[in-house]
């Protein structure tokens, strides 16, 4: 007969070795952000871009090619891929929203994670605010620079200046003679790294978010990452003009770029700037494609990659010059379509899906694939069934918003509609053929062959109106 210490101690040793056990099941998570960046990739067939380390992601796991922000906006995209909820006339507008302010209550991604007996981490930017989201995260940590902002970063002061046009925020570039690490994107790959190697120490499942800063502008970056883009290579779009018969309320002035140095405060820029700023754009690109790099190479290194789903996504798109505009903010296919690239342990590698996902879909997947319950809340759909290449039925469409301009994208066609308030008819409307004009070129609305597609989107667009507004938040606000 066991005495009662025997009895004791084996019922200890049980239980270290059930939660042994269990949080051997538990899969971490890798939640990588990268700001302003579209899919100008080598894995999207981009034939100039180098983006080898996000390419070998993608050739392990799973890339979506018709993938799409709900809002082209950092904070507001932000907001709903960590909520799981969709954007509307009232909730996560722009880019200086919060989360915690439009939908107080409500249990975001890393929260429900951290809720879970998750280690949660915040490195860089992931929500807009740094303050949002309150209790998400047992970590949370962003990079200074106190000789300029979080954004400009700057490395060499006479950049910093304003020059004779006043301007308040320096050059829209810089190539600096410095190493990775000298500018921000440099040391949240670091301390990624720092924290990889703790959580192996620890061995507490974790949700890890890596929120790095490139491609949005100023558009700073290692001489090195510069020099992988001759000028001979850059070119510009061939659509640099409004889309022929679209209405202007499709159109921006671009303030963003505007608020940089050697911009002109209305009008076209100049040849050799656009030329720039696409270099830039690509350096951008590379640059943050080698923190990335590093931070999954460490990841690997720490025997942690088996049991960690990764993934990775673009806050929104950007415009390089297309239908002569710079920056998101508006309802084009360069500012809704986005990179997202998932891989999860069990699921197959190299899989290339060509659904239409939005990134309210985000939260549901992972909380599939970490085998948690899902919040009653969430307005997407799981993507798992999609992880290993099969085709079951599927969304054939997805909804995006700017302002007040509401976009349905289908596997064909693109159709907007602007509303001056919410319930009063459209002022303005604009419909893209993706299949004869990928480019968006020529809005076709109001050709009478279109008349009854037109009103089916717009049927289409009224119901999603009404459909996003079903939802009993805890605060009570819709």
């Amino acid at each position: 007969m066991l005495s009662k210490n025997m009895l004791s101690t084996f019922s200890g040793l049980a239980a270290i070795l059930l939660s042994g056990s269990i949080q051997a099941q538990q899969k971490n998570v890798l939640f990588i952000a990268v700001d302003d960046l579209r899919p100008e990739l080598g894995c999207y067939g981009h034939p100039v871009i180098k983006s080898p380390n996000i390419d070998r992601l993608s050739s392990s796991g799973v890339r979506f090619t018709r993938a799409y922000c709900n809002v082209p906006v950092c904070g507001a995209t932000r907001a709903s891929i960590m909520s799981g909820l969709r954007p509307n006339a009232s909730r996560f507008v722009n880019f200086d929203c919060y989360l915690d302010k439009d939908v107080p209550g409500v249990v975001s991604l890393p929260m429900h994670f951290r809720n879970n007996g998750y280690h949660t981490v915040s490195l860089g930017k992931i929500f807009h605010h740094q303050d949002d989201s309150k209790g998400s995260w047992v970590t949370n940590w962003r990079p200074e620079n106190p000789k300029s902002g979080m954004w400009q970063d700057y490395q060499l002061q006479e950049n910093i200046k304003k020059n004779k046009d006043n301007r308040s925020r320096g050059m829209p570039y810089e190539k600096a003679d410095v190493p990775d690490e000298a500018y921000f994107d440099g040391k949240i790959a670091a301390k990624a790294i720092a924290e990889l190697q703790a959580a192996k120490k620890s061995g507490q499942p974790f949700f890890m978010a890596v929120g790095f800063l490139k491609p949005h502008l100023p558009f700073n970056a290692p001489s090195k990452y510069w020099d992988l883009y001759h000028e001979s290579s850059i070119k510009l779009p061939g659509n640099m003009h409004k889309p022929a018969d679209a209405p202007d309320a499709a159109m921006h002035n671009f303030g963003e770029l505007r608020a940089y140095s050697d911009i002109p405060p209305t009008g076209p820029v100049s040849k050799e700037m656009a030329l720039k700023l696409i270099q830039g754009y690509y350096a951008c690109v590379s640059y943050t494609d080698a923190q990335i790099g590093k931070v999954l190479k460490a990841l690997e290194e720490s025997g942690l990659a088996e049991n960690t789903i990764v993934v990775l996504w673009g806050d929104h798109g950007w415009n390089l010059g297309e239908h002569g505009l710079w920056c998101k903010h508006c309802n084009f296919e360069t500012s809704l379509h986005t990179p997202l690239i998932i891989r999860a342990p069990g699921h197959k590698s190299g899989v290339v899906a060509d659904q239409l996902v939005e990134y309210v879909d985000v939260y549901p997947t992972l909380c599939d694939l970490a085998q948690l319950t899902k919040p009653f809340h969430l307005q997407g759909n799981s993507l798992t069934p999609l992880l290993n290449g099969d085709k079951p039925a599927w969304k054939d469409a997805v909804f995006c918003r700017w302002i007040k301009g509401e976009t349905i994208i289908t596997k064909t066609h693109a159709y907007t509609e602007w509303y001056n308030q919410p319930g009063q008819p459209a002022h303005a409307r604009m419909l893209f053929d993706h299949t004869k004009d990928a480019a968006e070129n020529i809005n076709i609305s109001e050709k009478p062959e279109n008349s009854q597609l037109v009103e089916t989107l717009q049927k289409r667009i009224a119901k999603h109106m009404e459909d996003r507004e079903q939802i009993n938040l805890p605060s009570g606000r819709k």
